[in-house]
């Protein structure tokens, strides 16, 4: 069955743990594909996986500010979150879908069925990201299972990028889209608010969902 677990604006760390835990349920069976969203109320950085935080972090900005350095269980660079950044998470039982075995396909249907969820006229995906106008907007990263993949990001909406600047240093690889630009000239916003952006999703990922449980059912022969 598919789900909506609904949004939460909480902890981040609890949030970030809350979607460990339904992939988790996805990847053992117990329950089937979800999405939820979820918002931050103050400023936390969260790194990737195999990223190293002396690297990548101003700490001392961040304990200056009483600003959290989070780690996630996904890969993908560092990132800030806070006001004005919608982050969303999604997860899909692998034999309900067997082509997004393929990670770059993965990636590539997830960022594409935002893209025709939110319908901004010029949104466009490159790679994991979508850029509005050369501006990156979203970024997501993904976890991959036996049985099931979870891919979350963030969709910037009223996002002050200054915090980037300020909390994150410049990555050492960059996108060729990015070129030379520091955080506050390649971020941008969707002309949408937190909730027109969710009810848009909410439409697409439940379609997405429903139909997947579907062909779980009844496999094309």
């Amino acid at each position: 069955m598919h789900q909506n677990t609904g949004e939460a604006s909480g902890d981040p760390e609890r949030e970030l743990e809350r979607d460990w835990n339904l992939f988790q349920a996805v990847e053992t069976g117990s329950a089937g594909g979800f999405w939820r969203c979820w918002r931050a109320m103050k400023p936390v950085v969260v790194v990737g996986r195999h990223n190293a935080v002396r690297e990548t972090v101003f700490e001392d900005a961040c304990r200056a500010d009483n600003v959290k350095v989070l780690t996630r269980f996904s890969g993908g660079g560092a990132v800030i979150l806070g006001p004005g950044s919608l982050n969303y998470a999604v997860a899909v039982p692998l034999d309900s879908r067997p082509g997004l075995v393929n990670v770059e396909a993965s990636v590539s249907f997830v960022v594409q069925t935002i893209v025709g969820a939110l319908g901004v006229l010029g949104l466009r995906p490159i790679g994991g990201d979508l850029t509005l106008g050369g501006r990156k907007v979203s970024g997501s990263a993904q976890r991959r299972g036996r049985r099931a993949l979870i891919q979350h990001g963030t969709l910037l909406y009223d996002f002050d990028a200054r915090l980037a600047t300020r909390y994150l240093k410049e990555p050492a690889r960059r996108p060729a889209y990015r070129a030379a630009r520091c955080h506050a000239e390649f971020m941008g916003n969707l002309p949408l608010s937190a909730d027109e952006i969710q009810g848009r999703l909410e439409t697409a990922w439940a379609d997405l969902l429903r139909l997947s449980q579907t062909s779980a059912m009844h496999p094309t022969r």
